[in-house]
């Protein structure tokens, strides 16, 4: 997700402080619970083997925003997250401002309650992330360190926090947004600028040794088309694979706006990655519009945006190992777009008050039909 906010005082409230040599065991394993599930939800509609995924609200924007933490507080929404889907991302509770207002601390709370509510339901997790240019604390921005010293916060973060969800974490995005759209590695990534771009392999070694099991993505957005970009993670994951780098996978975040086209060959793009034998998924759906004065969606503007979600899920369905499909939130009462495009919302699958959407009927409809062809 494309945001830059600093770490507040009220993550310090929220989130449980843990000390750099305390890392929780890992709880077992719980059963999922009867009647959250229902016959018409899109993890029921899903194929077996296929997952359907949504962010956990919380951390960055919304901690500006006047309501209390979505993902803790609103028991409607931990129902329909609990019970519509069958993997669950941190929004931004696994980001590094997040997770380290210092250098000498984690705040583990918020991502443990995650993972812990993820077990309790019978949904896997996807990790986000590890190795990024944005959503970084200022002490490590402006914190002066030798190469060395970074190199070794680096290596530790990583370790410590793949390390604390071993064999709770289905998916790691492991380096996030490395290229810009002209396909070059991104000078503002503090990692690649001050420890050079053999950086990024470490990062995907160092979480392999930290949970072996994990499956270890790139991901980015722009990147649904055969592109500059994507051209550039393809060339990048072929030298990596070819030096034996422990990569798996390849994602588009898939922010879509009806102000564009569709990407149409978005299916074309996935299958060159699969080609190489990796997974790929859809990490971060939305499609965001141009709101009428009312505030309101018309008709046509709702279809297209239907057509929108439709599609991208069509196309990952059409690829062999494209198993993972993540909408970036299901509502739109707390969906990032209105904070970060101005005149642009109702983004998500369900209004706010938790109506669906001509979008959500597509996505229910179109995973019912591939669960019928795949049984």
């Amino acid at each position: 997700m494309k945001s830059t906010h600093l770490v507040t005082a009220a993550v310090a409230a929220v989130a449980l402080s843990v000390p750099l040599t305390l890392v929780a065991s890992a709880a077992p394993a719980a059963a999922h619970q009867p009647g959250h599930a229902k016959k018409d939800t899109l993890r029921e509609a899903a194929p077996k083997g296929f997952y359907i995924g949504t962010a956990a609200a919380g951390g960055g924007h919304h901690e500006e925003q006047p309501y209390p933490d979505p993902f803790t507080s609103d028991q409607q929404y931990r129902k329909l997250l609990a019970a519509e889907f069958s993997s669950v991302s941190p929004e931004n509770q696994m980001k590094w401002d997040y997770l380290r207002p210092d250098r000498d601390t984690y705040n583990f709370g918020m991502a443990d309650k995650i993972v812990k509510f993820a077990r309790q339901n019978g949904q896997v997790v996807r990790g986000h992330t590890l190795l990024w240019h944005s959503q970084n604390p200022a002490w490590l921005e402006q914190g002066g360190f030798t190469k060395e010293e970074l190199r070794e916060i680096l290596r530790e973060h990583i370790l410590t926090v793949v390390g604390r969800y071993q064999g709770r974490i289905q998916q790691w995005d492991v380096a996030n947004e490395i290229f810009n759209e002209a396909g070059q590695l991104r000078g503002e990534n503090i990692w690649i600028r001050e420890l050079g771009p053999g950086i990024v392999a470490d990062a995907f070694r160092w979480a392999h040794q930290a949970d072996p099991r994990a499956k270890l993505f790139f991901n980015d957005y722009g990147v649904e088309s055969v592109n500059a970009k994507s051209n550039a993670y393809l060339a990048l994951i072929k030298e990596l694979r070819a030096q034996r780098v422990p990569v798996h996978g390849f994602s588009a975040q898939a922010h879509l706006s009806t102000r564009y086209g569709f990407p149409g060959d978005l299916q074309v793009n996935l299958q060159r990655f699969d080609d190489l034998r990796l997974e790929t998924a859809i990490t971060e759906l939305d499609v965001r519009m141009d709101l009428p004065e009312s505030g309101t969606p018309t008709e046509a503007q709702l279809a297209q945006q239907a057509d929108y979600y439709q599609r991208t899920l069509d196309a990952c369905l059409k690829v062999d190992d494209c198993n993972s499909f993540t909408i970036w939130g299901f509502t739109d009462r707390y969906s990032w777009v209105p904070v970060f495009f101005e005149g642009e919302g109702s983004a998500t699958v369900m209004t706010e008050d938790f109506g669906r959407k001509p979008a959500y009927h597509a996505l229910r409809t179109t995973l019912e039909k591939a669960g019928k062809k795949r049984r």
